[in-house]
């Protein structure tokens, strides 16, 4: 486009209203690996990697040979290499039996701290005979959490549209990971005080403040109820939302309290930083709310003694993601931090919804509690993942139920409620980020994208438009992540950058795949790196060997933004893997110009 989408010249807020505007609340009481294999290395294995169970460490390894070692088939073999190993690593290792899948179950002696079992483990993983070695894991029964008001959390638990959370608890529970919340702020709630730490009130304007002052170290949410007409012309009343503590529910509630509700990832801890007010919150304040939360440095803002690891932004906007809020993230993802936003509650391409259009965000859409797309949820080639957001239309009793309070407009009593919307599915994917990172502390928010799409499973029900991935499975992601999966298959790329023409014809970019048995992955990973100054003139497709075409992104006139780096998510199933893939670009529009720099499919 020759120029980018117009704003007022006025003030605009961002309105959490905008975001939850199908919120509806009744109060109750690698693929990402080089391309060359991995070097075979001898550093310390996870703490995970080395446990039975959490905390307790693995006395015994299950070790996979390949089909043509010697140990694979030879018990006197696979004692002598346990042997070979324990004497390298410095411990008594011996070999105890055979399993019916041919593995091996090798003792670890006299082993007994961390150091020393991924010491044997590592040499096992630098033997290029050995296909895996893994703890030999303990299981437990699993029992609910005794919190009185977990039946009522579908969203964790059911087969059809849970997201699949209580099997991923024995592996990690988030301890050790901070989360910030920029959203309304935390009124006080017992159900989750055990897991709030200090974070910041970054509203500036007193007016959208209420609270009687600027920018302080007191995050407290004061209401942000609203008269008829007070935040615009036609715009009815509305009663406090305490969206903000809802939302960090959901991540992390105290669980195995005997109270209240269950948190995704109860141990991790809540960092929460109000940046939205009456009407809504300013792009300024969630940019430094954005900065100080993953490290960076705010002018007049002391510095954060809990950096976090994971920000959920259940916010947003029309329009374009603007190179302000584009930059804060992108810095904030550099710092090691990632950015999980709610797409929007407008039954519209999140292409046109801020900061669910942004880069380097997982954009999350809202699933019902049949497994669908939600009605309200937005949709789209930028969405990345989805999960349970509810639907309260059909029931009350199918929203998401989590922390609130009884207060129509200042705080009251602390209460339980059910709202539904993208901001209900977002701490779903911030509390699963949670529990990777916590399970595998090295993860790059770039992996962590990666693992969640790769092993999401395909929406229950139906979704037209494009919800990502599938339906996000915690128990799955969390257990490649922390080396009990596989996190991502085979990755091919090009990186021979390819000039896009303006308003021209199509141009190509090939990758060869062999080596692949059978047909192409139902969640098949594209990733896509293209320069460009109004990305919304951009039209991308995936072309199989067969000639088949999928589309990745249309055209959007009011997609202003810089740049394509993300990555799609094809269900390519039906193609055989094999083959010459191509990525097809075209710039429709005059005046602008790109280059396609990479790109990379992951099977």
């Amino acid at each position: 486009m020759r120029t980018p989408t117009a704003f007022p010249t006025g003030r605009t807020l961002i309105s959490v209203a905008a975001i939850s505007a199908a919120l509806l609340a009744t109060v109750a009481t690698s693929a990402a690996v080089a391309q060359e294999p991995p070097t075979q290395v001898s550093a310390p294995a996870l703490p995970g990697q080395t446990e039975a169970a959490p905390g307790a460490l693995a006395e015994r390894l299950i070790v996979g040979y390949k089909s043509g070692a010697a140990e694979a088939s030879s018990n006197r073999a696979a004692e002598a290499d346990a042997t070979a190993k324990g004497k390298e690593a410095g411990e008594n290792v011996d070999f105890q039996r055979r399993l019916g899948t041919g593995a091996a179950l090798v003792g670890l002696g006299d082993a007994r701290s961390t150091t020393e079992v991924a010491d044997v483990i590592a040499e096992f993983r630098a033997d290029p005979q050995v296909s895996y070695v893994v703890p030999d894991r303990l299981n437990t029964p699993q029992a609910d959490p005794n919190d009185t008001e977990y039946a009522k959390q579908w969203d964790l638990f059911e087969s059809t549209a849970g997201m699949n959370v209580p099997a991923a608890w024995p592996t990690s529970t988030g301890s050790g990971v901070t989360v910030a919340v920029i959203d309304t702020g935390y009124v006080t709630h017992s159900d989750l005080a055990a897991n709030i730490v200090a974070g910041y009130d970054f509203i500036t304007d007193t007016a959208v403040s209420v609270d009687g002052d600027g920018r302080d170290s007191n995050p407290a949410d004061p209401g942000d109820y609203y008269a008829a007409n007070e935040c615009g012309t036609g715009i009815g009343a509305s009663n406090s939302s305490w969206h903000g503590t809802h939302v960090a529910g959901t991540i992390a509630a105290a669980t195995n309290n005997s109270k209240g509700i269950a948190g995704i990832a109860y141990g991790a801890k809540i960092s929460p930083l109000r940046v939205l007010g009456k009407c809504g919150g300013y792009d300024s304040d969630i940019i430094d709310a954005i900065t100080w939360a993953s490290g960076g440095t705010v002018s007049g803002v002391p510095a954060n003694g809990n950096i976090a690891k994971v920000i959920n932004m259940s916010l947003g906007g029309d329009g374009a993601c603007t190179s302000a809020t584009q930059s804060a993230i992108t810095a904030a993802v550099n710092r090691g931090t990632t950015v999980v936003v709610a797409a929007g509650n407008d039954n519209d391409n999140v292409a046109n919804h801020s900061p669910g259009n942004c880069n380097n965000v997982i954009s999350v859409a809202a699933t019902n509690r049949a497994g669908a797309k939600a009605s309200y949820s937005n949709y789209g080639s930028l969405v990345d993942i989805s999960a349970p957001g509810g639907q309260t239309s059909t029931g009350t009793a199918n929203g998401i139920y989590s922390t609130l309070n009884s207060g129509t407009k200042t705080p009251s009593t602390e209460s339980y409620a059910y709202y539904q919307g993208t901001s209900m599915a977002t701490p779903h994917i911030a509390g699963l980020v949670a529990l990777m990172k916590s399970a595998n502390s090295s993860l790059t928010p770039a992996q962590i994208e990666s693992a969640v799409k790769t092993n999401a499973r395909a929406l229950p029900g139906s979704c037209s438009g494009g919800c990502g991935a599938g339906l996000a499975d915690a128990a799955k992601t969390v257990q490649a992540v922390s080396g009990g999966g596989t996190t991502t298959g085979a990755t091919f790329s090009s990186t021979a950058a390819v000039s896009v023409p303006d308003a021209g014809a199509a141009v190509e970019s090939s990758i060869a795949v062999n080596g692949r048995s059978g047909n192409a992955s139902s969640a098949l990973q594209v990733g896509v790196d293209i320069t460009h100054t109004f990305r919304g003139d951009l039209v991308l497709d995936l072309v199989a060997p067969d000639g088949s075409t999928y589309r990745l992104k249309s055209a959007s006139t009011s997609d202003s933004a810089d740049d394509v780096k993300t990555t799609y998510t094809v269900d390519a199933s039906s193609e055989t893997a094999n083959g010459t893939w191509k990525l097809r670009v075209q710039d429709t529009a005059a005046q602008d110009t790109g280059t396609l720099n990479s790109w990379k499919l992951t099977f």
